[in-house]
């Protein structure tokens, strides 16, 4: 290249930096401040760490000779837009288009470069599109979940008029949501299940999951689908059952956590938190692991495994967005008492202000 051709490469470069740079700091306060994620937090201060650290064998002398700001006629081109943000979320999502299109330029005219790693950029780029795309969403995954605290596990049943009334109870008795799951059931009997509590679910603003089956939440027009470690992952779960529809996952650590919320889950179940009657586990990352999440992670989580009158303090104590349940309402002498006990008792736990809101919907 020509000399004059240098400088002009290393001009985009340099302003592509600086753009990049400011755009991932001001998506990091968003995470920090607005959204209260450290998890995201730490994932945009990585990424703007891995950035510089690419573009530094572009020296910054070089950078700094080549920028001229008096003479750059792109510093007196205003877009009406841009001088007004409706909320700090506007922010964000100007900032997460900005930080795309500025490593998009890295990457490019970096290629013009001698000996500049395009590829690590490039790498970086699909970062970033992974971490705008969970940042952005964010807020609405919270916010559809945010009244939404008890879960109830239960299994199908031959009499669908039974199971109907059974379902309609408990939604009245103050459970948000009901996840149908039984590994024995056929799927017929499954179907007819899932189809009506989907329509009771719709007609009362409730909330219907169907367990691993997202042909049958999808044929049904349930709410959404939960998957396990080993059950499909979200992405394929979400071409099944639709952009719109949920999709919750099984996490047993913190690492199967922050994957799930980079994978794009609505929200996670963590557990086994205590020993179970329904399930049976090797192992019990317990307590711990849901303050280890509700520290780290925004996303809607719900303590799983165990969780009884005797323990369900003590397990809010952590923070925990919401408890799932089964044995401990539907295996007790009055499961409609039992689901407004831990509804109520939820309630207080988390406290006034937020026992006086509606329960979750959609």
């Amino acid at each position: 290249m020509t000399a004059p051709t240098v400088l002009a490469a290393l001009r985009i470069l340099d302003a592509s930096a600086n753009r990049a740079s400011e755009g991932l700091r001001t998506m990091e306060e968003f995470a920090r401040f607005v959204l209260e994620d450290r998890f995201l937090s730490e994932i945009a201060k990585n990424i703007r760490h891995d950035l510089r650290q690419t573009i530094e064998p572009i020296l910054l002398e070089d950078r700094l000779k080549a920028r001229s700001v008096t003479t750059d006629c792109g510093t007196t081109i205003e877009v009406p837009s841009e001088l007004h943000r409706e909320d700090a979320a506007s922010v964000a999502t100007a900032a997460a288009a900005r930080v795309q299109e500025s490593v998009r330029c890295i990457e490019e005219y970096g290629k013009t470069i001698a000996g500049f790693d395009s590829q690590s950029v490039e790498t970086i780029r699909y970062r970033i599109y992974t971490f705008a795309a969970t940042l952005l969403l964010m807020s609405s995954r919270v916010e559809r979940l945010r009244n939404a605290r008890l879960y109830l596990l239960m299994p199908a049943n031959d009499n669908v008029d039974l199971f109907s009334m059974q379902v309609a109870s408990l939604f009245s008795s103050g459970v948000d949501i009901i996840q149908l799951r039984d590994k024995h059931a056929s799927d017929r009997q499954l179907y007819k299940c899932a189809r009506v509590a989907s329509d009771l679910a719709r007609r009362l603003g409730k909330i219907f999951i169907v367990n691993d089956r997202a042909d049958i939440a999808a044929a049904t027009h349930a709410s959404g689908v939960h998957v396990g470690q080993d059950e499909l992952p979200v992405e394929a779960a979400r071409r099944i059952v639709g952009a719109d529809a949920i999709v919750g996952v099984s996490t047993h650590d913190i690492d199967q956590a922050k994957a799930a919320v980079l994978d794009g889950a609505d929200y996670i179940g963590c557990g086994p938190t205590f020993p179970s009657l329904t399930k049976q586990f090797d192992s019990f990352p317990g307590l711990s692991f849901l303050r280890s999440v509700t520290q780290d992670i925004r996303l809607p989580a719900y303590a799983i495994g165990g969780l009884d009158k005797t323990n369900l303090v003590s397990t809010m104590a952590t923070g925990i967005h919401g408890v799932a349940v089964a044995s401990a309402i539907l295996g007790s002498a009055n499961p409609n008492e039992s689901a407004a006990w831990f509804r109520q008792t939820l309630l207080e736990a988390i406290g006034p202000a937020t026992s006086s809101q509606s329960t979750g919907s959609l």
